[in-house]
């Protein structure tokens, strides 16, 4: 009977272990924090964070500006491109960027016109 519980016991650990690598590999390269700068904006140019979360080639999350925080509303990542709508007080906002090398560049645009550029860097995770 021991010897059937020690089976069991290691086989269920095993299979803890191949879930959580499964579970960080299907994350994608978007997941984690992102420290951006938004250029060309009619404030000038603004810092701003994503927190992503990536499932596929779906993406969601948040931005924090120093004009606020939202949640994105819709998301992708789709051949080393992503792509981020948000939707806010001041208008709805397109994101677009290239994935290269960890860092993310491109323009935003909102639908009043405003169009600028933007730049991020992925932060490090914490341990």
């Amino acid at each position: 009977m021991k010897r059937y519980l020690t089976f069991i016991l290691i086989g269920m650990a095993v299979l803890f272990v191949v879930c959580l690598a499964t579970a960080k590999e299907n994350e994608g390269p978007i997941t984690g924090t992102w420290s951006c700068q938004a250029k060309g904006g009619p404030q000038g140019d603004m810092p701003f964070t994503l927190s992503l979360q990536q499932n596929g080639e779906d993406v969601e999350g948040s931005v924090d500006s120093p004009l606020g925080s939202t949640q994105i509303s819709s998301g992708t990542f789709k051949g080393n491109t992503l792509e981020i709508h948000i939707d806010s007080p001041g208008g709805t906002y397109v994101l677009v960027a290239k994935l290269d090398k960890g860092s993310l560049s491109g323009t935003y645009s909102r639908d009043d016109d405003t169009k600028g550029t933007w730049e991020g860097k992925k932060q490090e995770a914490s341990k």
